[in-house]
């Protein structure tokens, strides 16, 4: 690419290969030739004056495609897809009376992006499926490290590191099965014609319904289709676009809720992404480590989720059984969605792979906030000793607030054991009150709840698609 050219930074600098060749001209037109030989073939099949020959012809020159030769002709007929019919009939001579015969340009053009959106999906599944795999790893080794939880970013109750990430992989598990849903329901355009009539093909087949019907089930089972839209106007519904971007931003919403968690993770000190040796993280301040990759994901994943107005609007103003102001938008927001969450996953997958945990620093603030949480244990080992429930409950908000006046305007460390020690109330010495301050005792079933989340539900994925883990996780190009 030029430099003095703009291109797109999701192709420079952040999607893979494999997603970028799904949307490239290469994979594009050859699928619009792959999808006129399954259409001479079956018309052939069905009787049409279509020879082997032809389909032989055409089958030959799939992939060598003349790109210089097709601009030549888009100029002079400021049509694409005629474009290369003339392109691909220079190179298949005998065959250029019938390629495209009976179709429109949505044939080609509707049917190659469910087939790229399909392939495109599948990539996405597989790169979550390997996202979970380090996440079900990370979960497994701290199941049972004591962390503070939060709710409303204020200490609440102790949870578990491993118990947070059950949390992210639960969401990912969510946009699975949407995925999946999406793969299975995606169905092709067809042979349609011009209005959705598909007059044309009836014309071909002088009147026989059935064979026209059957053209399509022929070109379906060749392209890897069980079925065809039942209706449509010349395009399919744009609400299919709709749901496969929305799908795609269901997964952006999860990485940026994951790489948000851990850019909050990072300010603690606590959870940190991975830091190469020789990575800056500041121009100005060396000894800076920014979580970059987290905030990269969140840019894009803010990308993704506002595209998601593309297709919707599209949708809603399309006119009768069809317009032309879909085309433009469409070769925009639906590959660049595409690139865009290949490349949410790729940084993903290379964040957990290297978590890096701080133990002690995540004890030092579950220590100071524990006091707090143990005040209700605390209050009923001091009423099985004989202790006033109700009289305790208050000493307990007024101590509370005194040791909270103590860490907040005095910056001194949480003296609330100390403070109910002294008190008479309590009828319990210092080292009586501290075997209450055992992080492990105040986890609930965090470790019981990520052993079972892990082997019920993460598991029979990872079998399921077992062959996406056998691939290695996408190196970044920054």
């Amino acid at each position: 690419m030029p430099a003095n050219r703009y291109e797109s930074p999701l192709s420079s600098r952040y999607a893979s290969d494999e997603m970028q060749y799904i949307f490239s001209p290469d994979k594009k037109f050859s699928t619009w030739r792959r999808l006129w030989v399954a259409l001479a073939r079956a018309e052939m099949e069905l009787g049409l004056p279509v020879t082997q020959e032809q389909v032989d012809e055409l089958e030959a020159h799939l992939e060598d495609i003349d790109y210089d030769k097709a601009a030549q002709w888009e100029k002079k007929l400021r049509h694409d897809v005629m474009a290369h019919v003339h392109t691909y009939g220079e190179l298949c001579p005998k065959a250029m009376p019938i390629i495209h015969l009976g179709a429109t340009s949505c044939y080609v053009g509707d049917n190659t992006d469910v087939i790229l959106m399909r392939e495109g999906l599948e990539l996405v599944r597989e790169k979550i499926v390997r996202v979970l795999a380090h996440l079900a790893d990370f979960a497994e080794k701290y199941k049972s490290l004591p962390t503070l939880g939060f709710t409303h970013f204020q200490a609440a109750q102790l949870v578990t590191v491993g118990k947070r990430a059950s949390l992210w992989m639960n969401e990912l598990l969510m946009d699975l099965e949407e995925i999946d849903h999406r793969i299975a329901s995606l169905v092709l355009l067809g042979s349609k014609g011009t209005t959705g009539t598909q007059a044309s093909f009836l014309e071909l087949f002088e009147g026989d319904h059935e064979k026209v019907k059957q053209l399509e089930e022929k070109i379906a089972k060749e392209m890897g289709f069980t079925a065809v839209v039942p209706v449509s106007g010349q395009t399919y519904s744009r609400k299919m676009d709709y749901n496969v971007i929305s799908t795609l931003a269901g997964v952006a919403q999860s990485a940026s809720k994951f790489a948000t968690d851990l850019r909050l993770l990072c300010h603690l000190k606590e959870v940190e992404e991975p830091f190469e040796k020789n990575q800056i993280g500041s121009s100005a301040m060396p000894y800076k480590r920014n979580p970059m990759r987290c905030e990269r994901i969140c840019s894009l994943a803010r990308y993704v989720i506002v595209d998601v107005g593309n297709p919707a609007i599209t949708t809603a103003t399309q006119w009768f059984e069809r317009t032309l102001d879909d085309s433009a938008n469409k070769r925009l927001s639906v590959p660049e969605a595409f690139l865009a969450v290949d490349a949410i996953l790729n940084i993903w997958a290379n964040v957990v792979s290297g978590l890096v945990v701080h133990p002690k620093v995540i004890e030092k603030h579950v220590l100071e906030e524990l006091p707090f949480m143990a005040s209700e244990n605390i209050m009923m080992d001091a009423v099985k000793r004989g202790g006033d429930r109700q009289e305790l409950h208050e000493r307990i908000r007024v101590l509370s607030q005194e040791a909270g006046y103590h860490v907040k305007e005095l910056g001194l460390s949480n003296n609330l054991i100390d403070l109910m020690a002294a008190d008479p109330a309590f009828g319990m010495t210092k080292e009586e009150l501290s075997t209450h301050l055992d992080p492990a005792s105040y986890i609930g079933r965090c470790p019981e709840q990520v052993a079972e989340f892990l082997s019920e539900q993460v598991a029979p994925v990872l079998k399921k698609y077992a062959s996406a883990l056998a691939g290695k996780d996408t190196e970044l190009k920054v």
